[in-house]
């Protein structure tokens, strides 16, 4: 049977469930900032204002009545509050700084008014539309987003009515028939585009309310100002009072308010809503059912949108924070490691010179092991080698004996782990100084003599090299001799210096046997026995340093789900190994030091500013699509500097081709995504208390050699050993 028959048999696949929850998130997270585009008028947002227009086609009776136009019936009517009434309008709120200050002002003097609210503001404010209808006030709609309904066709104002009550059934469960188009003024002024507008608003139900007085508070004019605008023009005749309470600084509006309201009151004037003095039915009508909880659905949603937003913004700047913090002490620490390094007179102590134990875990490493092999035979340094094999089924210890290279032996054990493998390797080893290589790995002839040098100091009870990605031919490889380089090695050289290094890297890394024993050798708690060991060291009172010069070629992953598959264990193995060693941010002495030191920041810097760097690219496409596009753009660009400058330092320290820098902006956007994948699944494993089963990686024997001494290229490909 064919794989696409079986497959067919099966049934359809479904999609696991590292990729599904993962995408969930995405998908919310997605969702809720078009919804914070949607209700802050960046979407569909239309901020045209159409030029006046001739006025033939507009009745005579409606240019020279009042500003009440009731449009919904054959002929239009229009109507006038009466003398000594007041009915304050207050439009494109609510805002959650004037508003409240409004309605204070107006309480006050016990005085109602009109609020003609963009229903944008209302889903992002219920609260204050409440507030408004508990009070007394009367609500009118003035669109969603404030577009200028003369350029505006049916369809479109229809939407804008429709998502307006939508948003005033979910903030305050009611409905209005009121209206007051955006961009209007008074009733003379109403040319042929308004009018149209004016009827086709009429047949849909609604009352067009325009005013008699203009406060123009909006161009802030001054208090006096305001209040001399919004008086009526006649003695003790009525008005319809266009005031905001929203779009801008309105607190000339709220000191006019505290002026003239008492002014008003004195001379005899009362201050109501547009029904109440007109003498007609309330505009506002209860809603229920279907329509009720589809409102209340939609302004939750804004809400949780809200709230989620103001959470990733928070989130941005924690990033943001840990970035530049990161990138900082980077650059600072890494000089001052590389001044003392490479002073003149530094030195660890007295040379080792001393033959060293290389233990070499395999499993299934048939394509690699030889090339290997070959590698340590040039080692400069005098060494025996342990091949450990894990019982592989393809015949790896065989290929190890058939190559009969003196000093090199095999030991053979059933499949037991990584971690099995090193502690049958340490106690077969012949001296005091233990290497541990990947089966995958070559080492330069000088990289165990460089790694083994810091152990003439005593206090050194382990060292990391210098791990490095042979295969970077590939995209997937380039941006990991990216990462490699500038988020490992990089590091490795701040860590030092803070004397709190993690993780000594598995192909590449060597210890005291003593040191070793001390803390019971590799540990099979966790899935990243080199983190677990490296910080069980630090307890244990020992030094771990950098050594950059020990040099080790690695075979990265080169597929998505290779390397899905390898960052997956290291994230929720170095999460293992932070909560086992929790206790020591509470002890004292070494382990003390390291737990308050070493563990947050490898907690910062490794778990989560990973896991919420994606939110400088959603931001990104955010600020693209929604604005302000160049701003966003530039400040991506000044963060994707700072990174492209920490990169080049690395590669400089490193003696790096600057070339594969090339990539780097298309690492950030890409591969940043994955790794922030990799991390959430690897979090949601932890906090779900899934348990992740080792997972062997498909090697290639695609790096065959390290370059040669003072050869920068890269290190030649060849066929897999057969």
């Amino acid at each position: 049977m064919s794989k696409a028959a079986h497959r067919r048999q099966r049934g359809p696949r479904r999609l696991p469930l590292r990729y599904l929850l993962p995408s969930l998130v995405l998908v919310a997270v997605v969702a809720m900032m078009l919804l914070r585009g949607y209700v802050h008028s960046e979407f569909l947002a239309d901020h045209r204002v159409g030029a006046p227009t001739a006025q033939d086609e507009v009745p005579r009776e409606v240019l020279e009545g009042g500003p009440v136009i009731d449009a919904r019936g054959p002929e239009p009517t229009t109507h006038r509050v009466p003398d000594r009434t007041i009915v304050l309008t207050f439009d494109d709120g609510p805002d959650p700084t004037w508003t409240p200050k409004v309605l204070d002002e107006l309480a006050r003097y016990d005085a109602r008014g009109v609020f003609f609210i963009t229903g944008a503001m209302a889903a992002r404010h219920p609260e204050l539309v409440r507030r408004m209808v508990d009070e007394g006030h009367e609500i009118g709609l003035h669109t969603f987003n404030h577009p200028d309904l003369g350029l505006q066709t049916r369809d479109r104002i229809d939407w804008e009515l429709a998502q307006n009550q939508l948003s005033l059934a979910g903030a305050a469960g009611i409905r209005t028939s009121l209206f007051r188009p955006p961009y209007s003024s008074h009733s003379h002024a109403l040319d042929n585009n308004g009018w149209e507008v004016t009827r086709y608003i009429g047949g849909r139900g609604y009352i067009t309310a325009l005013n008699d007085t203009d406060s123009k508070d909006w161009a802030r004019p001054g208090v006096d100002a305001i209040i001399e605008n919004a008086m009526p023009k006649e003695e003790d005749a009525g008005a319809i009072v266009l005031l905001h309470d929203a779009g801008g600084d309105r607190s000339q509006t709220v000191a006019a308010l505290g002026r003239m309201l008492p002014e008003l009151r004195d001379r005899g004037y009362r201050f109501t809503n547009l029904t109440e003095a007109l003498g007609t039915r309330s505009a506002h009508t209860q809603v229920s059912g279907f329509e009720l909880w589809k409102g209340k659905a939609f302004v939750g949603a804004v809400t949780v949108s809200k709230n989620a937003m103001g959470v990733l913004t928070v989130l941005l700047a924690v990033i943001g924070t840990l970035v530049f913090a990161r990138f900082g002490m980077m650059l600072l620490l890494s000089f001052l490691h590389a001044r003392r390094v490479r002073r003149p007179d530094f030195s660890w102590g007295p040379p080792v010179t001393e033959p060293v134990t290389v233990l070499v875990p395999a499993y299934n490493e048939r394509k690699c092991i030889a090339n290997t092999v070959r590698s340590l035979a040039r080692s400069d340094h005098p060494i025996e080698v342990i091949v450990i094999d894990d019982g592989s089924s393809d015949g790896t210890a065989d290929v190890v004996e058939a190559m009969a290279v003196p000093g090199v032996r095999v030991v053979r054990q059933p499949n037991g782990g990584k971690p099995a493998a090193l502690n049958n390797g340490i106690a077969h080893a012949g001296h005091d100084i233990v290497v541990m290589m990947d089966g995958d790995t070559v080492f330069e002839p000088s990289t165990v003599r460089e790694l083994v040098q810091p152990f003439g100091d005593p206090e050194v009870g382990a060292v990391a090299g210098n791990a490095k990605v042979g295969n970077r031919d590939t995209l997937i490889g380039a941006w990991q001799h990216i990462e490699y380089v500038m988020g490992f090695n990089l590091d490795r050289r701040l860590y030092d210096v803070l004397r709190c290094m993690p993780t000594i890297p598995g192909a590449v890394g060597a210890f005291r046997r003593t040191a070793l024993e001390r803390v019971g050798g590799m540990s099979d708690d966790t899935l990243a026995e080199d983190t677990d060991i490296t910080m069980a060291l630090h307890r244990d009172g020992w030094r771990v340093v950098y050594a950059e010069k020990a040099r080790a070629w690695t075979e990265a992953p080169e597929s998505v789900q290779q390397l899905w598959s390898q960052r997956y264990r290291w994230s929720y193995g170095t999460m293992q190994a932070i909560w086992k060693h929790r206790r020591a941010l509470v002890e004292r002495g070494a382990s003390g030091r390291f737990g308050r030191v070493g563990l947050p920041l490898v907690s910062a810097f490794m778990v989560v500013a990973p896991l919420l760097a994606p939110l400088i690219d959603v931001f990104l496409l955010y600020g693209i699509i929604f604005g302000p596009t160049g701003k966003t753009v530039l400040a991506w660009l000044g963060v994707l500097g700072v990174q492209a400058l920490c990169a080049a330092y690395a590669f400089r320290l490193d003696r790096e081709k600057m070339t594969h820098l090339l990539s780097l902006p298309l690492q950030q956007i890409l591969y940043r995504q994955l790794m922030y994948v990799v991390l959430l699944q690897s979090w949601i494993t932890a906090l779900t208390g899934g348990r992740l089963r080792w997972q062997k990686l498909r090697r290639t024997g695609a790096v065959d050699a390290a370059p040669a001494a003072g050869d920068r290229t890269e290190p030649r490909e060849t066929s897999p050993v057969a």
